[in-house]
Protein backbone atom coordinates (compact mmCIF):
# COMPACT_ATOMS: atom_id res chain seq x y z
CA UNK A 1 0.00 0.00 0.00
CA UNK A 2 1.35 3.19 -1.12
CA UNK A 3 2.15 5.87 1.80
CA UNK A 4 2.24 9.41 1.28
CA UNK A 5 4.68 11.87 3.78
CA UNK A 6 3.43 14.04 6.05
CA UNK A 7 2.81 17.81 5.04
CA UNK A 8 2.58 20.49 7.05
CA UNK A 9 -0.46 22.56 6.65
CA UNK A 10 1.46 26.08 5.59
CA UNK A 11 2.49 24.29 2.31
CA UNK A 12 0.11 21.54 1.72
CA UNK A 13 -1.58 22.96 -1.36
CA UNK A 14 -4.93 21.98 -0.16
CA UNK A 15 -4.84 23.56 2.78
CA UNK A 16 -3.62 26.55 1.69
CA UNK A 17 -6.51 26.59 -1.24
CA UNK A 18 -9.23 25.79 1.69
CA UNK A 19 -7.40 29.14 3.64
CA UNK A 20 -7.62 31.41 0.87
CA UNK A 21 -11.47 30.55 0.06
CA UNK A 22 -12.02 31.36 3.35
CA UNK A 23 -9.91 34.51 3.89
CA UNK A 24 -13.12 36.48 1.98
CA UNK A 25 -14.45 38.38 5.39
CA UNK A 26 -17.51 38.05 3.63
CA UNK A 27 -18.03 34.38 4.32
CA UNK A 28 -16.32 34.35 8.06
CA UNK A 29 -18.76 33.05 10.22
CA UNK A 30 -17.10 35.22 13.27
CA UNK A 31 -19.41 38.29 11.49
CA UNK A 32 -22.49 36.29 12.84
CA UNK A 33 -21.11 36.37 16.07
CA UNK A 34 -19.54 40.03 16.27
CA UNK A 35 -23.61 41.28 15.34
CA UNK A 36 -24.50 39.29 18.51
CA UNK A 37 -22.24 41.02 20.55
CA UNK A 38 -23.17 44.43 19.16
CA UNK A 39 -27.00 43.32 20.56
CA UNK A 40 -25.79 42.29 23.99
CA UNK A 41 -23.70 45.05 24.48
CA UNK A 42 -26.03 47.49 23.70
CA UNK A 43 -28.48 45.42 25.94
CA UNK A 44 -29.48 46.42 29.71
CA UNK A 45 -28.19 43.85 31.90
CA UNK A 46 -27.31 42.89 35.55
CA UNK A 47 -28.40 43.84 38.63
CA UNK A 48 -28.12 47.49 37.33
CA UNK A 49 -29.76 46.58 34.40
CA UNK A 50 -27.78 49.15 32.25
CA UNK A 51 -25.63 48.58 28.89
CA UNK A 52 -22.41 48.72 28.47
CA UNK A 53 -21.91 51.73 26.21
CA UNK A 54 -20.43 54.27 28.59
CA UNK A 55 -17.95 51.76 29.10
CA UNK A 56 -14.20 53.42 28.96
CA UNK A 57 -11.78 51.22 26.83
CA UNK A 58 -9.05 53.81 27.30
CA UNK A 59 -10.31 56.38 24.92
CA UNK A 60 -12.87 57.80 26.98
CA UNK A 61 -16.41 56.42 27.98
CA UNK A 62 -18.05 55.18 25.29
CA UNK A 63 -15.37 55.10 22.48
CA UNK A 64 -14.85 51.83 20.77
CA UNK A 65 -13.00 52.87 17.20
CA UNK A 66 -9.76 51.98 17.72
CA UNK A 67 -9.69 51.40 21.38
CA UNK A 68 -8.75 48.09 20.91
CA UNK A 69 -5.56 48.62 18.68
CA UNK A 70 -4.34 50.70 22.06
CA UNK A 71 -4.74 47.93 24.23
CA UNK A 72 -3.11 47.03 26.99
CA UNK A 73 -2.46 49.55 28.71
CA UNK A 74 -2.58 51.51 31.88
CA UNK A 75 -6.22 52.17 33.48
CA UNK A 76 -6.03 55.21 36.31
CA UNK A 77 -9.41 53.70 37.62
CA UNK A 78 -7.99 50.17 38.58
CA UNK A 79 -4.80 50.89 38.73
CA UNK A 80 -3.88 48.03 36.47
CA UNK A 81 -2.61 47.33 33.03
CA UNK A 82 -5.58 45.74 31.14
CA UNK A 83 -6.37 44.21 28.26
CA UNK A 84 -9.63 44.26 26.24
CA UNK A 85 -11.12 41.28 28.82
CA UNK A 86 -9.47 42.54 31.43
CA UNK A 87 -11.18 45.84 31.08
CA UNK A 88 -14.86 44.66 29.94
CA UNK A 89 -15.12 42.75 33.09
CA UNK A 90 -14.42 46.22 35.00
CA UNK A 91 -17.46 47.59 33.26
CA UNK A 92 -19.60 44.74 33.48
CA UNK A 93 -18.78 44.76 37.20
CA UNK A 94 -18.99 48.95 37.55
CA UNK A 95 -21.49 49.57 35.26
CA UNK A 96 -24.02 46.63 35.37
CA UNK A 97 -23.12 45.59 39.03
CA UNK A 98 -22.31 42.23 37.95
CA UNK A 99 -20.16 39.79 40.29
CA UNK A 100 -16.46 39.55 39.02
CA UNK A 101 -16.11 36.08 40.10
CA UNK A 102 -19.36 34.78 37.85
CA UNK A 103 -18.54 36.77 35.09
CA UNK A 104 -15.12 35.06 34.78
CA UNK A 105 -16.96 31.58 35.73
CA UNK A 106 -17.44 30.26 32.64
CA UNK A 107 -16.51 32.70 29.89
CA UNK A 108 -15.25 30.67 27.08
CA UNK A 109 -17.46 27.93 24.82
CA UNK A 110 -16.71 24.46 25.29
CA UNK A 111 -15.44 23.10 21.78
CA UNK A 112 -15.54 19.57 22.84
CA UNK A 113 -19.25 20.00 23.85
CA UNK A 114 -19.92 22.02 20.46
CA UNK A 115 -21.29 24.78 22.83
CA UNK A 116 -22.18 28.44 20.87
CA UNK A 117 -19.62 31.25 21.93
CA UNK A 118 -20.83 32.31 25.08
CA UNK A 119 -21.88 36.64 26.30
CA UNK A 120 -18.31 37.37 26.80
CA UNK A 121 -16.71 36.06 24.10
CA UNK A 122 -18.89 37.78 21.51
CA UNK A 123 -19.36 41.39 23.18
CA UNK A 124 -15.38 40.64 23.12
CA UNK A 125 -15.23 39.80 19.14
CA UNK A 126 -17.49 42.96 18.57
CA UNK A 127 -15.17 45.58 20.87
CA UNK A 128 -12.38 45.02 18.96
CA UNK A 129 -13.74 44.53 15.48
CA UNK A 130 -14.53 48.39 15.65
CA UNK A 131 -10.96 48.20 15.20
CA UNK A 132 -10.71 47.05 12.41
CA UNK A 133 -8.35 48.06 10.02
CA UNK A 134 -6.48 50.42 12.10
CA UNK A 135 -2.67 49.69 13.56
CA UNK A 136 -1.71 48.11 16.86
CA UNK A 137 -0.18 50.61 18.92
CA UNK A 138 -0.04 50.02 22.14
CA UNK A 139 1.09 52.94 24.52
CA UNK A 140 4.19 52.53 26.54
CA UNK A 141 4.26 55.98 27.94
CA UNK A 142 3.81 54.96 31.88
CA UNK A 143 5.73 52.74 33.56
CA UNK A 144 3.34 49.94 34.09
CA UNK A 145 3.21 49.16 30.50
CA UNK A 146 6.65 48.67 29.94
CA UNK A 147 6.83 46.98 33.14
CA UNK A 148 3.96 44.44 31.29
CA UNK A 149 5.93 44.46 28.33
CA UNK A 150 9.10 43.23 30.63
CA UNK A 151 7.05 41.09 32.90
CA UNK A 152 5.39 39.10 30.06
CA UNK A 153 8.87 38.91 28.10
CA UNK A 154 10.21 37.18 31.36
CA UNK A 155 6.99 34.64 31.33
CA UNK A 156 7.34 33.78 27.78
CA UNK A 157 10.82 32.26 28.54
CA UNK A 158 10.01 31.01 31.54
CA UNK A 159 10.27 27.22 32.20
CA UNK A 160 7.85 25.73 34.25
CA UNK A 161 5.25 22.78 35.18
CA UNK A 162 5.70 19.65 34.88
CA UNK A 163 6.91 19.21 31.23
CA UNK A 164 9.00 22.19 31.82
CA UNK A 165 8.03 24.17 29.07
CA UNK A 166 7.63 27.85 28.31
CA UNK A 167 5.70 29.48 25.41
CA UNK A 168 9.23 29.79 23.88
CA UNK A 169 9.16 26.11 23.85
CA UNK A 170 7.05 26.27 20.86
CA UNK A 171 7.33 30.01 19.82
CA UNK A 172 10.70 30.78 19.73
CA UNK A 173 12.06 29.28 16.17
CA UNK A 174 11.02 29.30 12.47
CA UNK A 175 9.72 25.61 11.43
CA UNK A 176 7.88 24.44 14.05
CA UNK A 177 4.82 22.17 14.24
CA UNK A 178 2.53 20.08 16.22
CA UNK A 179 1.55 17.30 13.99
CA UNK A 180 0.82 19.12 10.65
CA UNK A 181 0.01 22.28 12.33
CA UNK A 182 2.69 24.77 12.43
CA UNK A 183 3.52 27.57 14.79
CA UNK A 184 3.65 30.92 14.97
CA UNK A 185 7.36 31.95 16.04
CA UNK A 186 7.22 35.07 18.79
CA UNK A 187 10.52 36.43 17.67
CA UNK A 188 9.62 36.27 13.84
CA UNK A 189 8.34 39.84 12.56
CA UNK A 190 6.48 38.69 9.98
CA UNK A 191 4.43 35.65 12.33
CA UNK A 192 3.83 37.80 15.03
CA UNK A 193 2.36 40.62 12.90
CA UNK A 194 -0.15 37.58 11.54
CA UNK A 195 -0.96 36.17 14.78
CA UNK A 196 -1.63 39.31 16.78
CA UNK A 197 -3.33 41.31 13.57
CA UNK A 198 -6.22 38.75 13.14
CA UNK A 199 -7.36 38.01 17.09
CA UNK A 200 -9.90 37.72 17.94
CA UNK A 201 -10.10 35.08 15.39
CA UNK A 202 -13.14 32.41 14.12
CA UNK A 203 -11.53 28.94 14.71
CA UNK A 204 -13.31 26.81 12.51
CA UNK A 205 -12.15 23.49 14.50
CA UNK A 206 -13.88 25.43 17.57
CA UNK A 207 -16.90 26.52 15.52
CA UNK A 208 -16.49 29.60 17.69
CA UNK A 209 -14.54 32.70 17.90
CA UNK A 210 -11.60 32.95 20.04
CA UNK A 211 -10.26 35.47 22.20
CA UNK A 212 -6.78 36.18 22.96
CA UNK A 213 -7.69 35.30 26.74
CA UNK A 214 -8.29 32.42 25.42
CA UNK A 215 -5.20 31.66 23.48
CA UNK A 216 -3.41 31.92 26.87
CA UNK A 217 -5.55 29.70 28.75
CA UNK A 218 -5.20 27.16 26.15
CA UNK A 219 -1.78 27.28 25.64
CA UNK A 220 -1.05 26.96 29.81
CA UNK A 221 -3.42 23.92 29.34
CA UNK A 222 -1.21 22.04 26.66
CA UNK A 223 1.41 22.99 28.82
CA UNK A 224 -0.23 20.78 31.73
CA UNK A 225 -0.11 24.05 33.81
CA UNK A 226 -3.40 25.27 36.26
CA UNK A 227 -5.99 27.74 34.69
CA UNK A 228 -4.81 30.63 33.87
CA UNK A 229 -7.49 33.35 35.60
CA UNK A 230 -8.75 35.49 32.61
CA UNK A 231 -7.30 38.84 32.87
CA UNK A 232 -4.45 38.28 35.75
CA UNK A 233 -1.52 40.36 35.23
CA UNK A 234 0.67 37.11 34.08
CA UNK A 235 -2.24 36.77 31.20
CA UNK A 236 -2.10 40.48 30.78
CA UNK A 237 1.82 41.18 30.99
CA UNK A 238 2.14 38.20 28.10
CA UNK A 239 -0.54 40.08 25.93
CA UNK A 240 1.41 43.01 26.52
CA UNK A 241 4.85 41.81 25.23
CA UNK A 242 3.16 39.80 22.22
CA UNK A 243 1.37 42.97 21.38
CA UNK A 244 4.06 44.70 21.57
CA UNK A 245 6.09 42.90 19.22
CA UNK A 246 3.81 43.21 16.78
CA UNK A 247 3.42 47.17 17.06
CA UNK A 248 2.53 48.61 13.75
CA UNK A 249 0.40 45.42 12.33
CA UNK A 250 -2.73 46.57 10.61
CA UNK A 251 -5.55 44.75 12.69
CA UNK A 252 -8.04 42.41 10.11
CA UNK A 253 -10.74 41.60 12.09
CA UNK A 254 -12.04 38.73 12.56
CA UNK A 255 -9.84 36.73 11.46
CA UNK A 256 -9.82 32.77 10.79
CA UNK A 257 -7.61 29.68 11.68
CA UNK A 258 -7.54 26.50 11.74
Amino acid sequence: MATHPAVAQDTDPSVQAYRQALADKDGNPGLLMIDRGERLFRTAAGPKATTLEKCDFGLGPGVLKGAYAQLPRWFADTQRVQDLESRLVTCMVTLQGRDAKQVKTLPFANETKNQSNTDFEVITAYVAAQSDGMKLSPPTKHPKELESVKVGEALYWRQHGPMDFSCATCHAEDGKRIRLQSLFNGLNKKHTDNVMSSWPTYRVSHNAVRTMQHRMWDCHWQMRLPDIDLGSPAAVALISYLTKQAEGSTLDLPGMRR
